[in-house]
């Protein structure tokens, strides 16, 4: 027999309910409304009293309204179709839904239960198998979605018959599986899985060893983010996070991309849903919604929806992994999840840390963060979940709680900075504090010397002190002056506008600067270094700036060029003369 309980004390979307036997934190209750059931979890447990948060709104909620525990957590239905797909976190399919709001206690189905699709077997009977082993495969646009044994299973089954190729629904028994005890257990194309639980199917999860590349220079030579890494976007509002993030999914090297809007503004939300399905994929050619799909909860919903669509949206990126693919999983923004976080615990008058954010703030980010990687499947192919955060901290401050604790669980960071974006200097990611722990990898150094260049980090390294010391130089010629410094400031802090004009910088609706392909970074690179070893004799400052603007010119021209064009070699010509 189910718990059931009564609402005892409402505080927004926090109500504590007195129960009449056992219940668990995480698990899922439905408040009776009237005829409305409001679905809510359980975040704590205190004797006979469970606090638990609606993710729905409570207006007109009362003491002694009935409720009905579940027996279980929240779970999202895995299985074709959930590509192109446009969710809220609780997975309901907002492009089925009735009319323009989704009503209050309405949960529609997130798969399409009519759809055929063309089934082809990979296992045979007699065959053992585990949790997350492929049975047989679908195209899902033209990607191939493999029908596993499901995470839940334990133990090892015997397959005892495979539906053999042809169109099927998702609901279709596609096989039967034999377990040890000799108890035979149906499966489907689908499968359930709690969300705040990692999906594991997997041998072991090795440290990164190559990297994943976005056609974004300032990205992929100066901070590289390893395939099935972690990193994040710090910022404050204006600078380019939401465009950094479209050039990442569009560019980046993932067969699948999940966007979660987790509490952003619901303008910025709609932004995505209009723009994402008319940006083209530049390696396939074809529209990138295709792979794609969105997770959402604007900043107007309830604060418990925020944090449910950032899990939803990690499990689906774990279920694609386990089929050996690559996973990119794009959070705008984290500081709002961290936010309804701060406001449940404060709600429940749980001790505050810093900015009144929960103590245990850190610890709850690193865990999420860890769900990321790239794994060794059970039949020896890899597959990789690539996280990338944003981070809107109040005022632009690099050093509030959100923003440091997910410095110490991210590897790479990318601090966008504001007198960059008033420069219009874009991507506006600040080259000296930005950083990659992914070059201190010896597995991350042997594959880049393998595919780019012999001694690449080194070069990047020095790219960097070129740009750190044009820094310096600046603050010593704004404070003393043009004439009060030697030449060589001025040689050394034009040789960094150079690296910063001529590479940093790039044009995300360019069509040939947008992406830029590695081979191009290191040519451009190899290029802009050869200058910045030259030793150069100007008579006065102005010849100085004049004599490199020329040359930044003429090297964000051959940005703008293709690669491999008469154009692009007739710009080579004219950067020799002017060297020469």
């Amino acid at each position: 027999m189910s718990t059931t309980g009564k609402v005892t004390g409402i505080v927004s979307n926090l109500v504590t309910v007195a129960v009449d036997g056992p219940v668990a934190e995480n698990e899922l209750c439905y408040i009776i409304l009237g005829g409305t059931r409001l679905l809510a979890e359980v975040i704590k447990v205190n004797g006979d009293k469970a606090s638990v948060q609606v993710f729905e709104s409570t207006r007109g909620l009362k003491n002694g309204d009935s409720v009905e525990f579940l027996g279980k957590m929240l779970e999202v239905t895995l299985g074709p179709g959930l590509l192109s797909g446009i969710y809220d976190g609780l997975q309901n399919n907002l492009t089925t839904m009735e009319g323009v709001f989704l009503k209050r206690g309405e949960y529609t189905e997130p798969l399409d239960h009519a759809k055929v699709w063309d089934f082809t077997p990979i296992a045979q009977p007699g065959d053992k198998v585990i949790a997350a082993d492929w049975l047989g495969e679908v195209k899902e646009g033209w990607l191939p979605h493999k029908i596993m044994v499901p995470f839940s299973f334990k133990g090892e089954y015997t397959v005892k018959e495979v539906a053999p190729a042809g169109s099927y629904t998702i609901d279709k028994t596609i096989a039967v599986l034999t377990s040890a005890d000799g108890e035979d257990v149906p499966v489907t194309m689908t499968q359930k899985w709690p969300v705040k639980v990692a999906v594991r199917g997997y041998k072991e999860k090795p440290r990164p060893s190559k990297i994943m590349e976005t056609g974004v220079r300032v990205i992929d030579t100066f901070n590289p983010i390893a395939e099935g890494g972690t990193g994040f976007i710090p910022g404050p509002f204006g600078c380019g996070k939401t465009v950094l993030q479209h050039a990442i999914a569009k560019q980046g090297d993932a067969d699948v991309i999940v966007m979660a809007a987790c509490g952003e503004r619901a303008n910025e939300v709609v932004e995505i849903f209009t723009e994402f399905p008319e940006l083209i994929d530049p390696h396939t050619g074809r529209h990138l919604m295709e792979r794609t799909t969105i997770i959402c909860n604007t900043s107007n919903m309830p604060v418990a929806a925020r944090e449910a669509s950032v899990y939803t949206a990690m499990t689906i990126c774990e279920y694609y992994r386990a089929m050996g693919l690559k996973c990119l999983l794009l959070a705008d923004s984290t500081s709002r999840w961290a936010q309804a976080l701060r406001e449940m615990s404060n709600r429940m008058e749980e001790l505050p840390g810093q900015d009144a954010f929960p103590v245990d703030l850190s610890a709850i980010i690193s865990n999420f963060y860890a769900r990321a990687g790239m794994v060794v499947l059970n039949n020896g192919q890899t597959g990789a979940v690539t996280f990338i955060g944003t981070v809107s901290p109040a005022g632009g401050n690099l050093k509030e709680p959100v923003t440091e604790s997910t410095k110490k669980a991210a590897r790479c960071f990318y601090a966008l900075e504001q007198n960059r974006a008033d420069q219009k200097r874009y991507p506006a990611v600040n080259p000296i504090d930005s950083y990659s722990k992914y070059l201190e990898y010896p597995e991350i150094q042997e594959y880049l010397d393998e595919t780019i260049q012999k001694g690449w980090v080194d070069k990047v390294l020095k790219a960097k002190n070129v740009v750190r010391r044009g820094r310096e130089m600046a603050d010593q010629i704004n404070i003393l002056g043009d004439d009060g410094v030697p030449m060589s400031y001025h040689e050394a802090f034009w040789k960094s506008e150079l690296v910063d004009f001529a590479f940093l910088q790039q044009d995300a609706f360019d069509v040939v600067d947008a992406l830029c392909p590695i081979e191009r970074q290191k040519y451009m690179l190899d290029c802009i270094l050869d200058i910045c070893d030259r030793t150069f004799e100007f008579d006065n400052f102005e010849d100085c700036r004049n004599y490199f603007k020329d040359l930044i010119n003429t090297l964000r021209q051959m940005n703008y060029t293709e690669f491999q064009s008469s154009k692009f070699h007739d710009y080579e010509q004219q950067l020799k003369k002017q060297l020469s």
